[in-house]
């Protein structure tokens, strides 16, 4: 039976950085991938502009198109200043979605990035999911996104994957779709670069004995 599956990602190119191979999975398997951006990941910069916002929704739209998604959402929160809105505004943003879609199971960021948006959209994925009576939600899932997740401080907890997706033959539509967001990626050796990328997936992969594969923490499954 197909699976409803929803990513809730702070940003454009978080869907792809964290778990684009297990989305291309879904897809092939005939499951329906549906997207949620808190913010566009641009309005904060100093060089900011509209043309830039429009390069980042065309980089967004491109991806979507190569990944086979479903349908996609824009709630536009402020970008890198999520903490500012009440974690309610955003919870009740996306309670409806999660009510219009049923999905069985999602992804979405870890607890303790750097980023202060995959922190709250964290935060408001498991508040939208408290588990009530009825809740489609069945499976949650935490992915990690180079250059934000490894980078917390020590004192923090760090991520733990226990959970692991085989994207041996699907790495190659990640990347396809990674290079989509190509004024987002850096040179090597940057941590958000596709060399990198292209480590951490064999690094993932070799930790469990298959070529590449993307890591996640289980937040909860219910069978």
């Amino acid at each position: 039976m197909n699976k409803k599956i929803l990513i809730v990602a702070a940003h454009p190119d978080d869907e792809v950085l964290g778990c684009g191979g297990t989305i291309a999975k879904h897809v092939l398997n005939k499951d329906f991938v549906h997207l949620v951006f808190m913010s566009d990941g641009v309005s904060s910069r100093s060089n900011f502009s509209k043309l830039k916002l429009k390069s980042r929704l065309k980089a967004s739209k491109l991806a979507q198109s190569i990944l086979g998604i479903s349908s996609a959402y824009y709630f536009n929160f402020p970008d890198n200043k999520m903490d500012t809105i009440p974690l309610l505004n955003i919870v009740q943003k996306l309670e409806p979605i999660i009510k219009k879609l049923k999905p069985e199971i999602i992804y979405t960021h870890h607890y303790n990035d750097l980023n202060v948006d995959h922190k709250i959209t964290h935060a408001a994925v498991m508040t939208a999911c408290r588990p009530l009576p009825k809740l489609s939600v069945r499976e949650i899932y935490g992915f990690e996104i180079l250059s934000s997740t490894e980078w917390p401080s020590v004192q923090q907890l760090q991520f733990k994957p226990n959970f692991f997706v085989d994207i041996t033959q699907h790495n190659s539509i990640k990347m396809k779709a990674l290079k989509a967001y190509k004024e987002e990626m850096r040179a090597r050796p940057h941590s958000r670069s596709i060399k990198h990328m292209e480590v951490i997936s064999k690094h993932r992969g070799y930790s469990v004995g298959v070529e590449m594969a993307e890591a996640f923490e289980i937040y909860r499954i219910v069978s």
